[in-house]
């Protein structure tokens, strides 16, 4: 049996077993809960790996379970909903969701999406096994990467964990263009449309969070139809 576990949240039932017999049958653990109430218990006792999610559960909406997650956890969040309009794609990804998937859905994209996201954390495992302890200044942006922080004029910013992982690889290319495709290959492991919609929204929130709102240049430059690049700045006078 595969040790990667999943929580499913989801309360139609057949919709709800489909999902849990497509892992059951390629060797997945799982979990399950039919409210967010319930999910957020499961969440926070049993520590899934990934959580697959629906929005319209009975006693709250599933954005606010992926704010009540965010606030004590970086595991992975897949929302499954019938919600198919991009207000509520966004809505859900500014939450902290990290990547979104319309029903009805083949469960061959569900489980590649998955697999997206287990490479994902076996990087972010080696990642953090072998960084040093340096930290990166570009004028009044400063990013400690062991401690996992990045700093704008001395003040943490609260960023989700795919806007740090964003901005760290941008760091670490400064002055470099990199394309979307290669962005969304390092961020999500694949190079699906919807990621490079996804990556416009998280590098708009980001953008949102790291510059001043009367700032004329930004330090992350657009590259359009072609990508984004992090800007070498001066620092303070």
């Amino acid at each position: 049996m595969n040790k990667f576990q999943v929580l499913i949240v989801e309360d139609d039932p057949p919709i709800r077993k489909l999902i849990a017999t497509t892992l059951k049958t390629h060797d997945y653990k799982y979990l399950q809960a039919e409210s967010g109430e319930e999910a957020l218990m499961q969440a926070s006792t049993c520590g899934p790996d990934v959580m697959f999610l629906d929005l319209g559960l009975p006693d709250m909406d599933g954005v606010e379970v992926i704010k009540k997650i965010r606030e004590w956890s970086n595991m992975p969040i897949i929302v499954i909903s019938a919600r198919s309009e991009d207000e509520d794609k966004i809505e859900a990804l500014d939450a902290g969701a990290d990547d979104y998937l319309t029903k009805p859905f083949s469960v061959e994209e569900m489980l590649a999406r998955l697999r997206v996201m287990q490479r994902r954390i076996a990087l972010l495992k080696s990642d953090t096994e072998t960084v040093e302890s340096s930290v990166y200044i570009n004028g009044d942006l400063k990013i400690d990467f062991a401690a996992g922080c990045a700093y704008k004029n001395d003040l943490e910013l609260k960023l989700t964990p795919i806007e740090y992982k964003l901005l760290c690889l941008l760091a670490q290319n400064t002055g470099k263009v990199l394309t979307h495709k290669y962005i969304t290959q390092k961020i999500w492991g694949s190079a699906w449309d919807s990621n490079v919609a996804s990556l416009r929204v998280f590098m708009a929130t980001l953008r949102k969070k790291l510059e001043d709102e009367d700032a004329h240049d930004s330090m992350i430059q657009t590259h359009i139809g072609i990508g984004y690049r992090m800007l070498k700045v001066d620092g303070k006078n």
